[in-house]
């Protein structure tokens, strides 16, 4: 068998490329073009015809979910951007407005611009408004308006209280809350009831008498031994700071000074100065802690040690073998001079004899 020689072989590698192009020239004008009648293009000032090649060929009226492929080129879509509508369309996309056109990415901006003016959606596939639904509910009934009159809050009785506008369930938890702290004696006190409003205070304010209770009849009460009935009989104590000052004293194993309700935060600052002159302490019922003894969950437990001093008073403890005074707290360095002071009434040294 004969070889190619080195030309003819370059004369086959030129031919192959143009037999190539020229069958693809062949199949190309065997390809049916789409009959498209040049259109006149609407809204202009001068009458232009327009051939399918340019980017809009025509300007109708037509809803983008029923508008046909055919239509869509004569507006001057290409066959893959129709059939790309036509798609997106199928694939259950619904043009509820005229914008939702234009998320189509065979729609570009300047086209739409174009075609936004002619587009109309048919009311089939309109967004439909959103429609208020009609209420069923019943109406509320106004309240009847309440006529105020004067009254006593510390002997009102549940019928009384239910006239000036409060529910039976009302009347009987401010009943109960009165006989709890035993009495109103000022207005703080009943508005401090939880069921008695902001609003409902301030209308009652005007009619509300209050028989102040005489402090030079009352005998001083000692908040060292009285419980939480008999703190509530003081004027500026309710049911909350009576627990909290019962649950203080505990703390502490009593009060040595009137002063120390201050440190309680239940305690407002204009019902202290109410409160002094109606109490009084009994400094002998305190209980008192042997510093030498008291194991450190005990001085751990009262209020007026720090975990830390506890640490150094038992380490120092151990060292020393026991504490004479207050005065070695303070050339140790576990006290100041201020605090000190206040653990001083609650503690008690070996060489006290004790």
């Amino acid at each position: 068998m004969k070889l190619l020689t080195n030309r003819e072989l370059r004369a086959v590698l030129w031919l192959v490329p143009i037999l190539a192009v020229g069958c693809y020239v062949a199949w190309r004008a065997s390809y049916p073009p789409i009959d498209v009648a040049p259109i006149v293009v609407e809204n202009s000032d001068t009458t232009a015809t327009q051939t399918p090649q340019d980017s809009i060929v025509a300007l109708f009226e037509f809803d983008p979910n029923t508008i046909e492929f055919f239509d869509l080129c004569r507006m001057g879509f290409s066959r893959n951007q129709a059939l790309s509508i036509i798609k997106y369309r199928e694939r259950g996309k619904v043009f509820e407005i005229p914008e939702d056109f234009a998320s189509c990415y065979a729609v570009n901006e300047s086209t739409y611009n174009a075609l936004r003016p002619y587009i109309k959606i048919g009311k089939k596939y309109a967004l439909k408004p959103f429609e208020k639904k009609p209420s069923y509910s019943t109406p509320k009934q106004a309240k009847p308006e309440v006529e105020y009159f004067e009254f006593m809050p510390d002997t009102a009785s549940i019928t009384t209280f239910q006239q000036l506008g409060l529910s039976q369930r009302q009347a009987e938890v401010v009943i109960k809350y009165r006989a709890m702290i035993g009495g109103f004696h000022a207005v703080e006190e009943f508005e401090k009831c939880y069921v008695i409003s902001e609003e409902l205070a301030e209308a009652l304010r005007p009619y509300a008498h209050y028989e102040e209770a005489k402090i030079e009849d009352i005998f001083p009460i000692d908040i060292n031994s009285a419980d939480s009935a008999q703190l509530c009989k003081v004027v500026g104590i309710g049911a909350k700071s009576a627990e909290a000052i019962i649950q203080r004293r505990k703390a502490l194993g009593g009060f040595y000074s009137v002063q120390q309700l201050a440190e309680i935060a239940q305690i407002t600052e204009r019902n202290y100065e109410r409160i002094l002159s109606q109490i009084w302490v009994d400094t002998c019922k305190i209980t008192k802690i042997n510093i030498n003894f008291a194991p450190a969950k005990e001085l751990m437990a009262h209020p007026y040690f720090t975990p830390l001093q506890v640490r150094k008073l038992f380490k120092e403890r151990q060292l020393k073998g026991g504490w004479c005074s207050l005065q070695d707290f303070l050339n140790n360095k576990i006290l100041t001079e201020q605090e000190k002071a206040k653990v001083a009434p609650y503690l008690i040294f070996r060489c006290e004899n004790q």
